[in-house]
């Protein structure tokens, strides 16, 4: 892959991935796998590949993420949140801080643009601020120099850690309601 061409195609996949974690948060009785079926992907492998790696990865890790949140964002519980941004947060979390695939600020950008063009006039504020708290509460460690390079060396995606098991399985939390 053309170096120059990754932060548009990992763009993409992000988007894609937004789509997802937002439909399968409305869809319940979806698995991710179902989802990536049903979703009409982009054509290049990679991109089909991230997108598959965020939407799995983020949902399998929703409950941590959620709990991650509630911890450090006081007021707002995730399943209180407006659907589009609650993806956005998931998705930006379990990138940056959960499997390490990229830098934070790069994560919370993207997080931004997105919940900004799919999210409500106040999507991007709100996601910034309940990023911008959570990383300051919690230690960050940014993808090494060795991944990053060899990311590079071959252009291709680094893979993420194994996900932990989801022991809820897809079910919906206690208490979740629609957004």
């Amino acid at each position: 892959m053309n170096r120059s061409f990754l932060p548009q195609k990992r763009h993409r996949a992000r988007e894609m991935a937004l789509q997802l974690l937002y439909a399968l948060d409305i869809r319940r009785s979806q698995t991710p796998e179902q989802a990536l079926e049903l979703f009409p992907l982009d054509e290049d492998p990679e991109i089909r590949e991230y997108t598959r790696i965020l939407t799995v990865g983020a949902w399998e890790r929703r409950l941590d993420i959620d709990n991650l949140i509630r911890e450090h964002v006081t007021g707002w519980r995730p399943e209180r949140m407006v659907a589009v941004d609650r993806a956005a947060l998931r998705m930006a979390i379990f990138e940056s801080l959960f499997s390490k695939l990229t830098p934070v600020a790069v994560a919370i950008s993207e997080a931004v643009e997105l919940a900004k063009t799919f999210g409500t006039d106040e999507s991007g504020k709100f996601v910034n601020g309940v990023l911008g708290r959570i990383v300051r509460n919690v230690p960050v460690d940014e993808p090494g120099q060795e991944e990053a390079a060899s990311a590079s060396a071959d252009g291709g995606i680094p893979k993420p850690e194994e996900p932990r098991p989801d022991p809820e399985g897809t079910k919906a939390h206690a208490g979740d309601t629609d957004s």
